[in-house]
């Protein structure tokens, strides 16, 4: 069947897109364990740059789940799956000029790095959002460790299932040690000049 599959190409272009919009296009990827301030500091980032101007869209884990993504389960294969759904939703959104932010806890490097294949290394800016398990079980904002710990959810990133941490993200935020203001600032400031704005 793939064979017989075959792209159809339209006349308004990524760049097109992209000028239109007066700002580049890429995907911002927040991982991290559940709890560790992924969603929090990617919402404020797409907050700082829309007061820019840039247009942007945040996809965010348990939204997706909810959506596109609800006949997954957290299974290693699962999480695989889900991973390269949003990828390819991601580079949908990159041509059509938008800056996306993801915010998934994106456990297993291998998935990580077909991210990036999927939607070009250039394309692709990686955030660790690196707060202990200790801290975010001592937060549990949502109360799924404390649903691990009692053996209701199985799989658990950081307490039945691994998280492979990033070696060399583009930014590394340790929320233990640096306000939520100052790490939003400090990506907002990485990410400025890979947008080439041009508000003229």
């Amino acid at each position: 069947m793939p064979k017989h599959i075959i792209a159809h190409h339209y006349q308004v272009s990524k760049k097109e897109r992209i000028d239109s919009n007066k700002h580049n296009s890429f995907l911002i990827w927040f991982t991290g364990l559940s709890g560790s301030g992924k969603s929090t500091i990617a919402n404020l980032v797409e907050k700082g740059l829309h007061e820019k101007g840039v247009k942007t869209y945040t996809l965010d884990g348990d939204n997706i789940r909810k959506g596109i993504n609800n006949d997954l389960s957290f299974a290693p294969e699962d999480r695989t799956e889900n991973i390269r759904r949003i990828a390819e939703v991601s580079n949908l959104m990159v041509d059509a000029g938008l800056v996306v932010l993801a915010a998934f806890v994106s456990p297993y490097k291998k998935d990580r790095e077909n991210i990036r294949t999927i939607v070009k290394d250039v394309n692709f800016v990686e955030v660790y959002i690196n707060t202990s398990v200790e801290e975010c079980e001592r937060r549990d904002v949502k109360g799924l460790y404390k649903k691990a710990r009692a053996g209701e959810i199985k799989n658990m990133t950081g307490i039945s299932a691994p998280y492979e941490a990033p070696e060399q993200p583009d930014i590394e935020v340790k929320t233990e040690n640096e306000s939520i203001e100052d790490s939003v600032k400090r990506i907002i400031d990485f990410i400025t000049p890979k947008l080439q704005l041009n508000n003229e």
